[in-house]
């Protein structure tokens, strides 16, 4: 009989005559002072070390990884890892959300924010995609406990109402990195663990995207957790249901999140001894019991049943209706999208793919993949295959940890090149939107006029927050522009009818005195055409918001406020 411990066998020997067994006792170097913070300290990182618990999240004693013995050393851990590391992760993650004041997608305010503004205070606008069951109010619940625990502390300002989730995102996400640097440390050593993380922490896009309020954050964020749970070296049928679970939570939140594991659960069904076992105990329970959850949540806010995940992908995958948002050449993410969201990383990534061993090529295999499968959708856009970038900071790594002679230089260049983008996108470009909503925040401290006072954004529809940066029931309009779901070719929502002509539209529309709103806002490409109307109608401008360096079609490089001369 064999007993296992450290990754070490140690054969019974014969028992004495009490038929104890008598061990020779030996000083070992695992459990010692020096054991414990040698390999990480080399490292340049604090020692890691996880607790032990019936379901280890690490690889089991039969991988015999000599980077995988777990140690309890008390309250200097947290979530697995040292809490030096945690808690440097989490600062310069809170850092990281101070200094993205830009606006990337509409998506990150009408899909989270403004749905949960709606759900906890009861006014609001919510889009068409919530009037057609296209989405599930799992990820605006997140952020609706929140607003509620803020309601009910009677600290819903709005500043706070802005800035709380995104922290808890920022939260979220720095948790999601310490899992990164977790997973490659089990699964190989300190040492390439570090410069994962390394390589994840200077990435210029996911400083850009992770403390968004975004779906494809919290599926980048869920799929990085499941990561950490996944079989990498086969059947490990104590952290399958984790994964599974984790992945079927990212797949609620956006259906489109099951594209990168479909090679990867292939891969561990294909690898699993008991495929009959792995489907009856976990794909089917996981399935159920995330998918149940979702129809109940989305059951009691839409009102019926709603089977929002078929929804969308009959929406966004089957009938490719996405392509009226826009649509790009097949080839645009291997051309654009992919080398863009790797940034300088691209040549390291090229590099670890070549060096990594053969069991991460499945991770190689998930990001091929999914970016094909993207390619195949007209409508792309660089949020849509951030969840892989996750996989590619591995290879990076790879990469960063092999080379000898110009690490520094290398290391120098990575964050150099990364920082250069990451202060442009998240200080500069595009931050008309959110400096506009301070100037209509204006509007809701003077009570007196709030109930005349109102606001008409006559700008590409959805470009600014709503209610959820404003919060107050001030009266505000935009453009609508919903798709047109029966097939009619000539049809134009409210936004193509306006830019279309606008100073007739904008006559037609306001026929009479009595229905101008008392400011507009708009892009600064629009103004000459319809200087004529503000004339006559006595508005003058009262700020010009920079938006970006390059504007282009309806877009303009800044976001003119006018406000309207009360008689």
């Amino acid at each position: 009989m064999e007993a296992e411990a450290g990754g070490r066998r140690f054969a019974r020997g014969p028992a004495g005559a009490d038929g104890a067994v008598r061990l020779r006792k030996r000083k070992s170097v695992l459990y010692s002072s020096a054991g414990v913070s040698g390999g990480a300290r080399g490292a340049g990182i604090p020692s890691a070390v996880v607790e032990v618990c019936c379901s280890s999240p690490g690889p089991t004693a039969t991988q015999k990884s000599p980077s995988t013995s777990y140690l309890y050393n008390g309250p200097s851990d947290l979530i697995g890892e040292h809490i030096y590391l945690v808690l440097f992760t989490i600062t310069l993650r809170v850092f990281n959300c101070i200094l993205v004041q830009t606006s990337f997608v509409p998506d990150e305010y009408w899909q989270s924010l403004e749905v949960a503004h709606h759900m906890v205070f009861n006014y609001g606008h919510l889009t068409w995609e919530w009037e057609k069951g296209l989405r599930g109010y799992s990820y605006p619940l997140l952020f609706a406990g929140t607003y509620k625990i803020l309601q009910l502390l009677a600290k819903d300002e709005v500043q706070l109402l802005i800035w709380v989730p995104r922290l808890v995102q920022a939260l979220l996400s720095a948790l999601a990195d310490v899992k990164l640097y977790s997973f490659v440390k089990y699964r190989e050593n300190a040492e390439t663990a570090k410069w994962v993380y390394f390589c994840q922490l200077c990435s210029w896009f996911t400083w850009y995207c992770c403390t968004r309020t975004l779906t494809n954050t919290m599926e980048t964020v869920l799929t990085i957790f499941a990561l950490f749970y996944y079989p990498l070296e086969g059947s490990k049928m104590g952290s399958s249901c984790k994964y599974l679970t984790l992945v079927a939570l990212a797949f609620i939140i956006r259906p489109t999140a099951v594209i990168p594991w479909i090679p990867l659960v292939f891969w561990h069904f294909w690898q699993e001894q008991k495929k009959g076992d792995l489907i009856l105990y976990n794909f089917v329970p996981v399935g159920m019991v995330t998918l149940g959850t979702s129809l109940l949540i989305d059951r009691v806010f839409y009102g019926e049943w709603v089977l929002v995940q078929l929804n969308f992908l009959k929406f966004n995958v089957i009938q490719n209706l996405g392509a009226v948002y826009g649509s790009h050449p097949w080839h645009w993410y291997f051309t654009q999208g992919f080398p863009v969201i790797l940034g300088a990383h691209l040549p390291f990534f090229i590099h670890g793919c070549l060096l990594a061993p053969s069991k991460h090529h499945i991770f190689l295999v998930a990001t091929v993949w999914t970016v094909l499968v993207y390619s195949t959708l007209s409508h792309k856009e660089f949020r849509f295959i951030y969840p892989v970038l996750p996989f590619c900071m591995i290879f990076c790594g790879y990469s960063l940890k092999q080379i000898k002679t110009w690490k520094k230089s290398a290391m120098a260049f990575l964050v150099f090149s990364n920082l250069l983008p990451a202060l442009y996108t998240g200080l500069i470009h595009q931050r008309g939107p959110l400096d506009v909503m301070i100037h209509i925040q204006q509007l809701c401290y003077n009570s007196s006029n709030q109930s005349r006072d109102s606001v008409f954004v006559m700008m590409p529809c959805h470009s600014t927050p709503f209610y959820s940066h404003v919060h107050c029931p001030l009266k505000m309009r935009f453009l609508q522009c919903p798709p047109d779901l029966t097939g009619n070719e000539k049809y134009l929502d409210e936004a193509d009818v306006f830019y279309s002509n606008p100073l007739g539209w904008l006559k037609e529309e306001f026929y009479n005195d009595t229905l101008l709103p008392n400011h507009l806002i708009f892009f600064s490409v629009l103004e000459q055409e319809i200087a004529s109307f503000l004339i006559l109608n006595e508005y003058e401008k009262t700020a010009a918001v920079f938006h970006t360096h390059v504007p282009e079609g309806r877009i303009g490089s800044h976001i003119h406020v006018y406000k309207r001369k009360m008689t």
